[in-house]
């Protein structure tokens, strides 16, 4: 048998290194959190071909990364516990995992090399045993290994055009903290090619949920350095309930170190308002506005819904956003690179109850993978924004793309740019089976009985508290059945204050604030439940490998039904069905 034949390939070197190892190949991207277990590096995404294999060592080839914006936190903690991939391959750009590695490098002296090759070279990697990584090079089949252990950083190819205050950053006159932020971001310029930086009006953090220690040794290095955000910076979700986790029964083993997490972003100067749905808030951003917010269906939301202006920001970036108050000018900051690249034409006969946007909006993602897409079909539809929420955090799940557009709905899609976007863009058309085929995807488990039905992801807002609330009236829930939603502060106040809330609880609803389904596990999820049903698309593809539990989807309807009678049958809905 013939050795295979060597092959040397360059391409776009996102972090300096070397590595060599094995190669972990696959044609379909990867969101780490979520999808990867952050303290073994398992793969626990279901849904994904290299479900249960082990990331710790390989060189991970993979389109790019899709989903969460704390990927970049789970490779983090990879690095620092000696699981992580020994280097990556993508075949486009890829953010959120290079900004884990940039992280590493800066703050904890970690090495990781990431570099992006053609897509056509890309596919080319499938099937190939062993690979190594210089730089750019990426050397398939090498018939020696390089006796490199590091590689010098090289400058970066793009001039970056700085004001004054910038450099004054990173000179360090402004302390470390901003220094080493001012150097983080000027890295990610070089990655994306953008010249020049930006003011940003605020932030939203969203590394305040604890993954592991990395999260909180990378938090409280900026504490030693008297670090302070210099924009306002809201907190996403944290990792319990500070309000109620002793009841709750959670493990101080879990509840102190991810409440000193708060506490320390708290001390950074972030406002503690532990939502992963700031576009609820006050403080919302309005249109054209310059952000800069992680948390994957924040930032969708934010630039399809209200128009404002962000990439799709990686944990630990929008921090040091925060410190500095700049970000480069790339991505969908700029107007050019907002525009749709495919048209994805949805049967205008459709008319669905609120299931059908979380399932169009997991399919959609799935047609766009990295590109911005513009829907048209809906426009006859009356679309409330708990809708778009539902369609953006599904989008977000399976796209990596930072925004979508729908016709006649979201601000941008409207004329003259609408007439113009449809004559210049590709078209893909999509039917009823493809729905049907989504929502028996989500709809995974077999098993009839229901144990548990989760709400809030992302988190509840007041109106749909109250669509809740009339959905529960009347109705008495299963006694084996536990409902579980979570919202945040803000809105569970107001609906105590209207005498909302008061009703979930008589039917057995129990609010959860501050964290969010992500992050849910025993013994708020009781150890006796073994099937979820959820309302959210984004969970019922996380939270089979977040929960280890199996996974059931409905509409917010069909989860009180399934309340009240304890189990759902195993059909598609009659919007899908007939």
């Amino acid at each position: 048998m013939l050795a295979p034949t060597p092959r040397t390939i360059k391409g776009k070197c996102l972090s300096e290194g070397y590595a060599s190892g094995p190669l972990l190949y696959s044609s379909i991207p990867l969101s780490f959190w979520g999808g990867v277990d952050p303290a073994t590096g398992i793969v626990i995404d279901q849904h994904h071909p290299l479900a249960g294999s082990s990331l710790a060592g390989k060189i991970l080839a993979i389109p790019s990364g899709r989903g969460s914006c704390s990927g970049s936190g789970v490779l983090l903690e990879l690095l620092l516990n000696g699981n992580a991939p020994a280097g990556f391959i993508f075949g486009r750009e890829e953010l959120i995992l290079t900004l884990g590695g940039i992280i590493a490098t800066e703050f904890f002296d970690k090495f990781v090399p990431i570099v992006q090759i053609s897509p056509d070279d890309f596919s080319g990697l499938a099937g190939h045993a062993h690979v190594q990584i210089i730089n750019e090079l990426v050397e398939v089949n090498p018939t020696t290994l390089s006796s490199q252990t590091q590689v010098d950083e090289k400058p970066p190819s793009v001039v970056l055009n700085l004001s004054e205050l910038d450099r004054a950053m990173l000179r360090g006159d402004h302390g470390k903290a901003a220094q080493v932020a001012a150097r983080v971001i000027s890295k990610v310029a070089a990655v994306q090619g953008a010249t020049e930086l930006i003011d940003i009006s605020q932030a939203h953090i969203d590394g305040c949920i604890y993954t592991g220690p990395a999260t909180l040794l990378f938090a409280q290095r900026l504490c030693d350095w008297n670090a302070k955000v210099r924009i306002p910076a809201s907190l996403n979700s944290i990792s319990v309930d500070r309000q109620r986790w002793r009841e709750q029964g959670i493990d101080a083993a879990l509840s102190d170190p991810s409440g000193l997490l708060a506490d320390t972003y708290v001390n950074l100067g972030c406002t503690p308002t532990y939502t992963c749905a700031p576009y609820q808030l006050d403080t919302a951003p309005k249109l054209g506005e310059q952000i800069m917010w992680a948390e994957s269906n924040a930032v969708v939301y934010a630039n399809s819904v209200l128009g404002a202006r962000s990439i799709k920001c990686p944990d630990y970036l929008d921090i040091c956003v925060a410190l500095t108050g700049r970000a480069p000018n790339s991505g969908a900051h700029l107007t050019e690179h907002r525009r749709p690249q495919v048209i994805i034409d949805v049967p205008s006969d459709i008319a669905g109850d609120d299931s059908l946007f979380p399932v169009l909006g997991y399919l959609v993602g799935k047609i766009a993978a990295n590109r911005i897409p513009l829907v048209i079909g809906l426009e006859h539809l009356k679309v409330h924004n708990d809708n778009l929420k539902a369609f953006g955090a599904a989008f977000a799940t399976t796209s990596s793309a930072p925004m979508f557009h729908i016709a006649g709905i979201t601000p941008e899609a409207v004329n003259p740019a609408l007439d113009e976007w449809k004559t210049a863009t590709p078209v893909v058309k999509t039917n009823k089976a493809e729905l049907a085929d989504i929502w028996s995807r989500l709809d995974k488990a077999t098993e009839m009985k229901i144990d548990l039905i989760s709400l809030g992801n992302p988190h509840f807002s007041y109106d749909e508290m109250v669509t809740l609330a009339q959905l529960c009236e009347g109705k008495t829930k299963h006694p084996s059945v536990s409902v579980i939603m979570t919202c945040n502060r803000d809105a569970y106040a107001r609906a105590c204050k209207a005498g909302i809330m008061p009703k979930l609880e008589r039917f057995g609803v129990q609010p959860v604030t501050d964290t969010c389904w992500c992050m849910i596990g025993e013994p708020l999820i009781p150890p006796s439940v073994k099937t979820i049903m959820t309302n959210s698309a984004k969970f019922a593809h996380y939270g089979g490998g977040l929960t280890k539990r199996q996974m059931r989807f409905g509409s917010l309807a069909g989860c009180v039904e399934a309340a009240c009678v304890g189990e759902k049958p195993k059909t598609l809905p009659q919007w899908l069905s007939s």
